[in-house]
């Protein structure tokens, strides 16, 4: 009797991101448990995690895991252009830039990353055609930069709005100004402390920077579809 036999090609190589941290590392905890089991939320691999603090809880979540660490901080570059701030910055950036592509990413995520990234570090990601996705805990055009849930708080406090939010945006060299991947509004309620609303907006957000990075990878996905297509 003849035997049949059918191959099948190979799965594609999961997307690769880096994540990069300053903090306890919640919402990248949310992007690793993500990634596992058998059906993933979000099919792809976090490859690699950056701090710019030694102390960040983060490595350690990253550390349980088995996934490879890197402690990059900005004082030894104030050290060696004590004259010069925005010296030090860009000698910071283009080294973490460097830091970053020798790893091969599709896709860096900031989560909670507190450093404000410069040309030198945004130019040479998109020469490589890296994406980079940012979470805020504001909305669009509200609540820039630091302690965001802080003073949308003090502004709820003062009768001035009635919710505030979080999006995952890409990243930009305008803080908090890139295009906005994903919102969610989150509406305050009425006798909650500050504690109590940051910590409603932190389970927001472990939900939307997955959601995020799916979106962003879907997206740079079709991006090189189209691409194939007109070649």
């Amino acid at each position: 009797m003849a035997s049949s036999s059918s191959s099948s090609s190979p799965s594609p190589p999961l997307p690769r991101i880096v994540v990069l941290i300053s903090g306890s590392g919640t919402n990248l905890q949310a992007l690793i448990d993500a990634t596992l089991g058998t059906q993933p939320t979000l099919p792809a691999q976090v490859i690699h995690v950056i701090s710019n603090r030694k102390s960040a809880y983060g490595l350690v979540r990253a550390a349980n895991h088995s996934i490879p660490t890197s402690y990059h901080n900005l004082l030894p570059y104030k050290s060696l252009y004590p004259t010069s701030t925005a010296l030090a910055r860009e000698s910071y950036d283009a080294d973490l830039a460097q830091l970053i592509l020798a790893q091969k990413p599709d896709l860096v995520v900031c989560a909670g990353w507190m450093h404000i990234l410069s040309p030198s570090f945004l130019t040479p990601l998109a020469d490589a055609g890296v994406d980079i996705i940012n979470l805020h805990p504001a909305l669009p055009g509200e609540f820039d930069g630091a302690n965001a849930i802080a003073r949308a708080y003090e502004k709820w406090l003062q009768g001035e709005i009635s919710r505030t939010g979080v999006m995952i945006h890409r990243v930009i060299s305008e803080v908090d100004r890139g295009q906005p991947l994903l919102t969610r509004e989150v509406q305050f309620r009425e006798g909650e402390t500050l504690q109590e609303l940051e910590d409603r907006i932190h389970k927001v957000e472990h939900v939307i920077i997955v959601e995020g990075a799916r979106i962003a990878l879907k997206e740079r996905a079709r991006r090189k579809e189209q691409k194939e297509e007109k070649l």
